[in-house]
């Protein structure tokens, strides 16, 4: 007698939700597609809210960059961002690791303080860390963009909080094998924290690559302005001419590494914000 193989039925509830989740990307998606399609089309058709045009071209691209150094501006970005997330992760590890498994007099008050820094906005901050960087005579250099931003307390409660669910039995046992903090941090740990590892990448990341304020008040020499801040002086400054295919241009490619960073380290991303709880 032949058995029946159950089919997945799909209810109408649940093909409603789909199509609501559907209507909802097709909403968001929207503004970014007709950015880069209008980054494409002659002048007078960019006011045209349909995404496709039968003269699409890369004219508005090569304006922007005859007009400006885009590529030194994109090479400043990646050095820059590159380096600050790489010290965020780094130095977030292993502070966010000494708050969840060492036991030391005053690491709940520290970890208060690192909850109020997060607190505090960067504009309060913003006058004193320039005159800081005066006082260093960092001003018109990489330190002045990478430093401020080295350390992260967001990165330290996100690394405390997943290093939390990391089993104390297996630190305890690489302790008796005769592994040093640093050797179980960076041979056991860090392999299990991956997913908080891509997440604290990934906006941290984002966060330096979108800076426009600090590199406008501590970089002032063309050679070493990052790509929003330069994108940000065309689109103001003149250079674009009132020429919004050029500012539409420059915007897209302001955009396409984040998401490029993105459509890699989702998996990782989404894992993480599943995984990685509130505790303690």
């Amino acid at each position: 007698m032949r058995s029946r193989v159950a089919r997945p039925s799909f209810s109408l509830g649940r093909t409603g939700i789909y199509l609501a989740l559907g209507l909802g990307a097709v909403v968001f998606a929207y503004p970014f597609l007709w950015m880069a399609m209008s980054s494409l089309k002659p002048e007078m058709e960019i006011t045209s809210l349909a995404l496709w045009s039968s003269h699409l071209g890369l004219h508005n691209y090569a304006q922007v960059l005859r007009k400006i150094p885009i590529f030194r501006a994109l090479l400043n970005s990646v050095v820059v961002s590159a380096t600050v997330t790489a010290c965020v992760v780094v130095f977030g590890s292993m502070g966010g690791y000494a708050l969840a498994k060492l036991r030391f007099r005053g690491s709940r008050p520290l970890l208060a303080v690192i909850l109020f820094t997060m607190l505090v906005p960067m504009h309060v901050t913003l006058i004193p860390t320039y005159i800081l960087m005066v006082k260093l005579r960092w001003t018109d250099t990489y330190l002045a963009l990478i430093t401020p931003f080295a350390v992260s307390g967001f990165s330290l409660l996100v690394f405390r909080q997943f290093f939390l669910s990391v089993p104390n039995d297996l630190i305890d046992a690489a302790r008796v094998d005769g592994c040093g903090e640093f050797r179980i941090l960076t041979r056991i740990v860090w392999p299990l924290s991956r997913p908080a590892m891509a997440t604290v990448a990934i906006l941290t990341f984002m966060s330096s690559w979108n800076e426009v304020l600090w590199p406008l008040i501590v970089i002032k020499k063309f050679d070493l302005m990052t790509l929003p801040q330069l994108v940000t002086i065309f689109a103001v400054g003149g250079q674009a001419e009132a020429q919004l295919g050029m500012k539409l241009a420059a915007a897209t490619l302001l955009a396409l590494p984040i998401v490029a960073a993105y459509v890699f380290l989702q998996r990782y991303f989404i894992e993480s914000m599943a995984t990685t709880g509130l505790k303690g």
